[in-house]
């Protein structure tokens, strides 16, 4: 798994191999995992303990502009993922 981008099959593959289930299985763990950290992450926001924290941000509405034609445009209001990682997963990565 030394790749730049992973798919969920990849990690699908990945614990098969390595936790010795069929990839069917894999795929069902992956996917309800995700469904679970979704479901959690729009209520509020989320924590896994040791590894980070995910949040919404809610976005406003602002003024854009394209920096190649000066046109200026609005960008609408949306809501953002963003993920803290905790201090213990730093420190493991920062080694």
């Amino acid at each position: 798994m030394s790749q730049n981008n992973l798919t969920k099959d990849d990690i699908c593959i990945f614990l098969s191999r390595k936790k010795g289930y069929s990839v069917l299985y894999s795929k069902k763990i992956i996917n309800n995992l995700i469904e679970i950290l979704i479901d959690e992450i729009k209520e509020n926001s989320f924590n896994l303990k040791n590894i980070g924290t995910f949040k919404i941000l809610n976005k406003k509405e602002r003024i854009g502009r394209n920096p190649r034609t000066k046109e200026i445009y609005k960008i609408k209001a949306r809501k953002s993922l963003v993920f803290k990682p905790s201090t213990s997963l730093s420190g493991k990565i920062n080694i």
